[in-house]
């Protein structure tokens, strides 16, 4: 059961604001672009690896908002396929500080119920990292109070594209394929799709994440960058989410 006076106090802005949430049409799923980080250093003439260290306290917070709400499923893109890209020395301080990261909070977690997953490719990480993850993943894989979900050089075409290859490697004929066992060859295999899609910073792309899990879900793109997306912010976006009907493909049953 949420306990709204454990959240925020009674007759406080927070409280006023978390009143307005109807506790039952919560997304299971929520799913974040962590976006902002970058221009969120600029702006206070910082490196950019200052925004992604900033974003690291941003993600503490909202995996702890989440549980305390009751939500399931905590989705947070990190490092897409893409982001190889950037400059190594940008590259190297973001999974550094992924490292870093894990080394301080996995034990927390774990104390606190969360459950720990990665969707993504793992032979591309550096075998430190790589190791620390599955060790996370292992310490935490009988918690129920929340999963979360890294995206570590992820990318919705190339997760479609190896489920595809695992498909016709195992020998399914084509009038065999369906949209479940599809599904079942994702990473995400047997996590619920997104119902709550948030991308942060303002900009509205979605950035070849979940491509095949998004095709139902609600999408919010809030202008707050990624360090400064506060549980009040989140609660925000939350009560947006609530007010909306959906359909999925059908008709209106308000």
């Amino acid at each position: 059961m949420i306990r709204l006076d454990e959240i925020a106090a009674p007759g406080s802005a927070d409280r006023r604001l978390l009143d307005q949430l109807d506790l039952t049409r919560l997304p299971r799923h929520v799913a974040i672009i962590m976006d902002g980080n970058g221009r969120w250093a600029a702006a206070r003439s910082l490196a950019r690896v200052e925004g992604h260290r900033a974003g690291i306290r941003a993600v503490r917070e909202t995996v702890d908002v989440s549980a305390r709400l009751g939500l399931e499923i905590l989705t947070l893109y990190a490092f897409s396929t893409e982001n190889w890209k950037r400059p190594q020395d940008e590259v190297s301080g973001i999974m550094n500080l992924l490292s870093i990261f894990i080394d301080r909070e996995v034990n927390n977690l774990h104390k606190e119920g969360v459950r720990i997953l990665h969707i993504g490719r793992r032979e591309r990480l550096d075998q430190s990292l790589r190791k620390k993850i599955e060790g996370a993943i292992e310490l935490t894989k009988n918690n129920t109070a929340i999963t979360v979900q890294m995206g570590l050089d992820y990318g919705g075409r190339d997760e479609s594209t190896q489920a595809v290859g695992k498909i016709v490697a195992s020998g399914v004929p084509p009038e065999a394929v369906t949209e479940e066992l599809i599904s079942q060859n994702l990473y995400t295999a047997g996590i619920p799709d997104p119902d709550l899609i948030i991308r942060t910073s303002g900009e509205m792309r979605t950035s070849n994440f979940l491509i095949w899990q998004s095709a139902y879900a609600e999408w919010i793109f809030p202008e707050t960058y990624w360090p400064d997306f506060t549980e009040e912010v989140f609660w925000q976006m939350l009560l947006e989410y609530s007010r909306r009907d959906r359909r999925y493909g059908g008709l209106s049953q308000a």
